[in-house]
Formats: C-alpha cells, structure tokens, sequence
C-alpha cells in the first residue's frame, strides 16, 4: 500500500542505481597523467565522488533521451554538469561561506585537505567541466550552445549569483521576494540548465528546450524549498551534514521567511508546475513526473 500512496521510494531505487552507474564511469573521466599535482587530484576525486544522488547528471540525461537524443551522447555533458556541482558544494563549506565541517558524512574538502587545496579543487572541476562538454559527440553548433547554457546556469545570472545574493540576504530583513530570487538562481537556474542541455544535444526543437527547461526550473524550485525545510525538520545523522546553521546564519530561506506550513504548499505547487511542464512529452517522461513528487518527500 505505502508504493501506491508515494513514488519516493521506488524513485530513490531508481536514482541510487543510476548513480551507482554513472558513478563508474565518471570516476574513469577523473584521471590524469603525471604531471598532475597528486594532492589537488586526490582533494578534486574526493568531493567529486562523494557520491549523492547525482541528481542533475540525471535530470540532463534523461531530458536528452526524452527528447529522443542518447544517454552516450550526452554522457560528457552530464560529467560535467556534476563537477560543477562538486565545485559549488566545495567552495559552499568554506569557513568564509557556509563554514562547514561535513558533507554526506564525512569531512568537508577543506577539513580534510587545508582551504588552499579546497578552493584550488573548487576552481579545478569548474574549469574540467567545460573541458568536458566539447567532448560531447554532436555538431559543434550544439557543443556551443552546451557550453553558452552551462555558463549562464553557473555564473553571474544563475548560481554564483544565488550564492551571492544568499550571503548578502543575511545582514537583510526576512524578504519573500529576496528569497524568491535566492531560489530562482542558487538552485533552480543550474537545474533548468541541466535540462535544456539534455535537449540541446539531442538536437530538440525549441519548443521541446523551454518545456524541460521550465520542468528543470521548477524543480529546482521544489527541491531548494524542500532542503530548506530539512534544515530545519531533519538531523546531522539523516543530512550526512550540519542542521540548524541557516537559521543562526540568518538565511532568507523558505520557512524563516515563509513559514514551514506555507513553505511545503509551495513546494507542492512548484512540483505541481513542473510536471504541468512535461505535458509536451508522454510516458517516457513518467520517471521524471515522478521525481517532482519523490524531490518535496525526501527526508535527506
């Protein structure tokens, strides 16, 4: 009875098996020879496979296959997709940001490497994922245009930016609007980045880019709004991570700003909006419907 009342469960199987895959190969893609600095390889290897639920990896190949591109195809991208990720979540735990000591149950990068080698690993994936992406086998026009949506979901105008405006909210009064923006940008701007390439190197029409562009950022929304609430709900033990530290930092999260009632309806509603957005698609986008449930019931 528990399957038919939620997908979570058979959601979180699917993924962990996906990730356990993916993680076989991009593990073959972080090597070098060498002349590499062996500590700045080891601290880079270290977060990159961390493991996790290799959600956005997921979420750009699975777009590329709904859009009738491969998943071998796409491959490249989504490696990269992930060592952005990597890189976030390095320079996110930094005494000078988030001044974490864990990160899925272990010691953070620089905990583990000094902060110097952290913020080098953190620069190093950055750079590798765009290394990465030219080796995506499509035409060089979608190789640029992969590139072109990487940047924006990563820089100024996607998720450095919500990283930005995340620090600067703290020292603000509590603001929807700034926390909406916070969201939009820190989260779900990578997200819908990661669908529109799915679809850029499958070769989709336009029309197909915005429709899983809008799932990826609504999605994102949900998912952010979502972490939110566990910060507050869960525990270090569930989280493999620190709980509590957004609201001491003063955050402009979902249930400081919102409150937790309001903040799960919204997620709901963002969920809701992004499986409206895969109305263009049949059932072979049903594991990606799915996964808009499976983002607002997760408990880690």
């Amino acid at each position: 009875m528990s399957a038919r009342r939620s997908p979570a469960p058979s959601v979180a199987d699917a993924l962990k098996r996906w990730s356990q895959s993916f993680g076989v190969r991009f593990d073959g893609l972080l090597t070098a020879g060498d002349d590499l600095s062996p500590r700045l390889m080891e601290a880079m290897r270290y977060s990159a496979l961390a493991g996790g639920k290799r959600l956005r990896p997921y979420l750009l190949t699975r777009c590329c296959e709904v859009c009738g591109g491969s998943a071998d195809d796409a491959f490249p991208a989504a490696a990269a997709i992930e060592c952005v990720h990597a890189f976030s979540l390095v320079h996110d735990d930094l005494p000078a940001m988030d001044n974490d000591d864990l990160r899925r149950g272990r010691p953070t990068n620089h905990k583990q490497f000094g902060e110097a080698a952290a913020i080098l690993a953190g620069d190093g994936l950055l750079a590798l994922a765009f290394e990465l992406v030219t080796r995506c086998p499509v035409e060089p026009s979608r190789v640029v245009a992969v590139v072109a949506e990487l940047a924006r979901g990563t820089g100024w105008l996607g998720m450095i930016g919500g990283q930005m405006a995340d620090i600067d909210g703290q020292s603000q009064a509590p603001s929807r609007e700034l926390s909406e923006y916070i969201h939009e940008r820190k989260t779900a701007a990578l997200f819908q980045s990661a669908c529109r390439i799915g679809a850029i190197v499958a070769g989709a029409a336009d029309e197909s880019q915005v429709a899983v562009g809008s799932f990826g950022r609504c999605l994102g929304h949900a998912f952010q709004i979502a972490d939110d609430l566990l910060d507050v709900t869960s525990t270090s033990e569930q989280m493999g991570k620190g709980v509590g530290k957004d609201a001491k930092a003063g955050k402009q999260t979902f249930p400081a700003v919102w409150g937790v009632d309001e903040s799960v309806e919204v997620a709901r509603r963002a969920a809701e909006r992004a499986v409206e957005s895969l109305s263009p698609f049949g059932p072979e986008a049903d594991d990606l419907r799915a996964l808009a449930s499976y983002v607002i019931q997760r408990h880690h």
